[in-house]
């Protein structure tokens, strides 16, 4: 069942909902104008972060990245945000740690209302977004340690077993990817925002903060994903090497029991064959098969593959 909670500061209220269902999304519908597709968009998913602009108010619909500790595998989860001259709204699936954790503090604590609810709307929009941000910079740190032991462990001969891993690493960065990669634009729509008559004048220099983190973000994970690329191929050409040295081993061995097998079981035909009845005939057997199996490693030696 939604939660729906709010906070009265001086010029605004806050209020946040958590887990939206039917019956919260209606008690918007019935306190505020808001547009009907804004207030779907809050019950379903929305895959690319936007910023739609209305004539009281804007809405914000942006995916940040979650990671479960449990699983090691990195989520999306969704949070709207509703933007007017007396009003802050937050809709989200309760697992945003920095939303979370802002919005009880600010209930509980005198110091971060202050912090954070003492102006105007669009000072707590420059804040949430900034502990969204902070958020995302130790996943990052954590992609990074991942792909440091991957690298370790892959030149450590443990290449069969870090496939999964890497497997992972690549799908928490396309997730990581996929929730960030709208941000930068939204930022910078909101920084042509100031004709709007309850957003700040000077908002460039307001959000200057957030876009240059968010670029900052977007370029770690590109480096991140040209990592990941780079070991992957890494680990597959040493699986690969391996591989063509077991085959060329299999090779050799099958080549040189070809002509044995050859000289055993002609000497095993229900013919008359010369020698056959001679006593010193299966000796001649036996140096015929070795002087094959000389001959044809000789052969692979000088073609370099046992180097």
């Amino acid at each position: 069942m939604g939660l729906i909670q709010k906070i009265k500061a001086n010029n605004f209220t806050w209020l946040n909902i958590t887990n939206p269902n039917s019956a919260s999304i209606e008690y918007l519908r019935q306190n505020f104008n808001f547009h009907p597709l804004d207030l779907d968009d809050c019950l379903s998913e929305t895959f690319r972060a936007k910023l739609d602009e209305y004539e009281n108010y804007l809405f914000i619909a942006m995916n940040l990245p979650i990671f479960d500790r449990k699983t090691r595998i990195i989520s999306l989860s969704e949070v709207d945000i509703f933007i007017g001259k007396d009003f802050f709204v937050t809709v989200n699936d309760g697992r945003l740690e920095p939303l979370k954790n802002m919005f009880e503090n600010c209930q509980i604590n005198e110091l971060d209302r202050v912090k954070y609810l003492n102006d105007d709307v669009t000072s707590l929009a420059r804040n949430i977004l900034n502990n969204f941000q902070k958020y995302c910079f130790p996943i990052l740190n954590h992609i990074s340690q991942d792909l440091q032991s991957v690298e370790n462990e892959i030149f450590n001969h443990q290449e069969k077993k870090v496939v999964r891993e890497i497997l992972t690493i690549r799908r928490n960065i396309t997730n990581f990817r996929r929730s960030v990669e709208s941000h930068k634009n939204v930022i910078k729509k909101l920084c042509e925002m100031s004709h709007k008559d309850f957003m700040k004048n000077d908002l460039q220099l307001y959000f200057k903060n957030n876009l240059e983190q968010s670029k900052e973000i977007w370029e770690a994970l590109e480096n991140l994903k040209e990592t990941v690329n780079v070991l992957h191929s890494t680990n597959e050409s040493l699986i690969s090497f391996k591989l063509n040295s077991i085959m060329k081993t299999l090779t050799v061995i099958s080549v040189t029991l070809m002509p044995l097998t050859l000289v055993s079981s002609t000497f095993g035909m229900n013919y008359i064959i010369p020698f056959q009845k001679k006593p010193w005939g299966f000796f001649f057997a036996i140096g015929l098969m070795i002087l094959f199996t000389v001959l044809i490693v000789n052969i692979f030696r000088g073609k370099k593959w046992f180097d």
